[in-house]
Order: structure tokens, then C-alpha cells, then sequence
């Protein structure tokens, strides 16, 4: 049986890539598993780059697994609160940078799984869909929740009600996404960016990642404060020491990573 996920471990970080392609990487209970595993894997790696393989990215559910016609209604809110929200909470848990390379279509969940990552580079052919309207359904995986943050309300409901795809340079346009590349870039863009992050301050760039998600909680009185907690800790790491040394001496800076 081929693996549901692929992992590749490079120098200080993961390439994971949905193995579906015959299914445009829609999931299925099993590759749900694999990739919630795959992430557990990953921890301690200094980022993180998920893919797809093949012509697509990740289709969302796949809904022959979730037929009424075959066994009566599934049951989704189980499927969301056992299967999607857990690894959407995985990903925005993360504690380093997750890349996103979306390589074709991401519908539905897949798309929302996406957005759910730190940094979303788009092959300037792929486009984005909330598929979820076609079938009756509501945007999930994070989407409803994700989308008005991204790109206000108004384009959140258009993209809901309508489930029309958005192409990538649109996306970007908008804030969907961080950038378009040409489809023969995208790998190249995406790898050479893991190799950066991983390279960075392991611990600065976990704490800007929660700092900012936290955000969204908060108001500005309270982002304030929790901005003076986080970088009191952050000057008195060993990152911090390093980062200054390296400007001073005009010279490139030698993250460790770990306790940094």
C-alpha cells in the first residue's frame, strides 16, 4: 500500500508532501493519521514545508468516504472535532515556521489546511476554492474563522457563498497568500525559503509566530503587554546575544536553535 504522506528530511528541516495525487490528495481517514504523524515527527526540526503531489495540492475531503447514500448521514461534526480541527490546532501549534508550497487546486478543507500554515507560496497556476457551498456545507478546517482575518468579511462570504476559484495572483493580491511564483519556481522558492527559516532564530521565530496569532484575541493595551513579556525573554536569550554580536562584527549570525 503506497504511503498516504512522504517525508524528507533535509538540514535542520521537513518536506512533507500529501501522496494522494490519484484522489488530488483529498484526504481519507488513513492519510489524515499519516500526516498528523508526520507532524509529530517533525518536532524539533527547525521548519517545516508541506506540499502536494502531483497535479494538485489537497482537494479536501475526500467524499466518498463521507457518502449519505452508502450507510445513512456521516456524522461531520465527529469528523471535524476528531480529524481536521486537531491538525488544523497541530499546525497553528507548531512551535517553528510551516511553509506552505500549494503546487494546483486547493478546495475546501485543503484550502483551509493551507491558510492554516505561516507562509502559503501559490505555482501562479494553482487557485484556491470553498468548495463547501457546492455540497451544502459551511467553510471548515478553520476557514470561516481564517478567511474574514485574511481578506475582511466581505470577500470571505463572497468566496463562501459562490465556492468560485480564486487564482493564486488574485489570492496574493488580496493577502489570501504571501506570494505567486511561476509554476517551475514554486519548489525552488519554497526549499530555499525552508533553508532560510531554518537557519533563523528558532526561538524568535516561534514567538513572533504565537505573538501574532495571539493577536487575534486581544486588544491593543493587552498585545502591548504581552509584547513587553515575550521580548523580555527574547533579549535575555542566547539568539538575542548572537544576533547582536554578528551586526556588530558585520558578520553573518550562527543561530544554534535549541534554548534560543
Amino acid at each position: 500500500m503506497d504511503a498516504t504522506v512522504l517525508t524528507d528530511r533535509r538540514a535542520g528541516w521537513v518536506e512533507i508532501t500529501l501522496n494522494r495525487p490519484d484522489r488530488l490528495n483529498a484526504f481519507n481517514d488513513r492519510m489524515h493519521g499519516d500526516l498528523r504523524a508526520a507532524l509529530d515527527a517533525a518536532r524539533g526540526a527547525r521548519a517545516v514545508l508541506l506540499t502536494g503531489a502531483g497535479r494538485g495540492f489537497c482537494a479536501g475531503q475526500d467524499l466518498s468516504d463521507r457518502n449519505p447514500d452508502a450507510g445513512g448521514p456521516p456524522d461531520l461534526g465527529h469528523t471535524l472535532t476528531t480529524f481536521y480541527n486537531p491538525l488544523i490546532r497541530a499546525i497553528r501549534g507548531f512551535p517553528a515556521p510551516v511553509i506552505c508550497a500549494v503546487n494546483g487546486v486547493a478546495a475546501g478543507a485543503g484550502a483551509n489546511l493551507a491558510l492554516a500554515c505561516d507562509i502559503v507560496l501559490a505555482a501562479q497556476s494553482a487557485s484556491f476554492i470553498q468548495s463547501f457551498a457546492r455540497v451544502g456545507l459551511v467553510p471548515d478546517a478553520g476557514g470561516s474563522w481564517l478567511l474574514p482575518r485574511l481578506i475582511g468579511e466581505a470577500r470571505a462570504k463572497a468566496l463562501a457563498m459562490t465556492a468560485e476559484p480564486l487564482g493564486a495572483e488574485t489570492a496574493a493580491q488580496w493577502g489570501l497568500i504571501w506570494r505567486a511564483v511561476p509554476d517551475a519556481d514554486l519548489m525552488v522558492e519554497a526549499r530555499a525559503l525552508a533553508d532560510r527559516l531554518a537557519a533563523g532564530s528558532t526561538g524568535g521565530l516561534a514567538a513572533a509566530k504565537a505573538l501574532i496569532q495571539d493577536a487575534a484575541g486581544r486588544d491593543l493595551d493587552a498585545q502591548l503587554a504581552a509584547e513587553a513579556v515575550v521580548q523580555k525573554a527574547r533579549g535575555e536569550s542566547a539568539d538575542y546575544a548572537e544576533g547582536v554580536r554578528a551586526f556588530l562584527n558585520k558578520r553573518a549570525p550562527d543561530f544554534r536553535g535549541a534554548g534560543g
